[in-house]
């Protein structure tokens, strides 16, 4: 609840809630939502994903199911969700979660990434009615490079879903995406947070700043 209050305090925008941040963010526990929920208005997005990796058995299926039902009946603005194999989009237990939710959007979370084809994917994704962002890191390489994507993928995607920057967003990768204006969203972790250290608390301090960068930049 610490990092809510001091995220909220420096001027985030929206809140991903997770647990086991090494693993990449798993689905975070009922009762925590709901008291980082009671403890800042800023609106919540809540991973729902089981494992490290981005395919699922059924078992853990059923788990995210009821996960997102429960997520749903306390009001939160949305999911994390995403589900790849082999390089190609999972849509069959993508949509038998989100259906366990129905009334939430979700963001397609990082298994984007994995991807043989982002760029046809990102068309494929922009039509699933439920989907309203699509988070990436913009691949390997230079800021400029990574950015030359993003902008590719938000031109497909259209105005409705957003493209959101994240994962190896240091510094410069933040004030080249929030400048150049190739995302209208820039997620972040370490950055957030005390020294940089990605299971360090979330820093005010450093959110302001972050705040500020884009602020100018805009």
């Amino acid at each position: 609840m610490a990092d809510a209050r001091a995220a909220a305090e420096g001027g985030a925008d929206r809140l991903e809630v997770v647990r086991a941040i090494r693993d990449g963010g798993l689905t975070p526990a009922l009762s925590l939502v709901e008291a980082i929920k009671g403890a800042t208005s800023l609106p919540l997005r809540v991973m729902v994903r089981e494992n490290a990796g981005f395919d699922a058995s059924d078992a853990e299926i059923e788990v995210m199911r009821a996960a997102a039902w429960n997520f749903t009946k306390l009001g939160v603005d949305g999911l994390v969700v995403g589900f790849a194999k082999s390089g190609w989009l999972s849509l069959e237990p993508f949509t038998a979660v989100i259906e366990a939710a129905p009334a939430v959007p979700v963001t397609f979370h990082r298994a984007f990434d994995t991807l043989e084809d982002p760029l046809t994917a990102v068309g494929t994704l922009s039509s699933v009615s439920r989907i309203d962002g699509i988070l990436t890191s913009g691949g390997e390489g230079s800021p400029e490079e990574r950015c030359s994507r993003l902008r590719a993928y938000a031109a497909r995607s259209g105005p409705r879903v957003a493209i959101i920057a994240g994962g190896g967003v240091d510094l410069d990768a933040f004030r080249l995406f929030a400048g150049a204006g190739c995302v209208r969203q820039i997620h972040v972790g370490r950055l957030a947070r005390e020294g940089g250290n990605a299971e360090g608390p979330v820093s005010a301090a450093s959110v302001r700043r972050l705040r500020d960068l884009a602020d100018v930049d805009a």
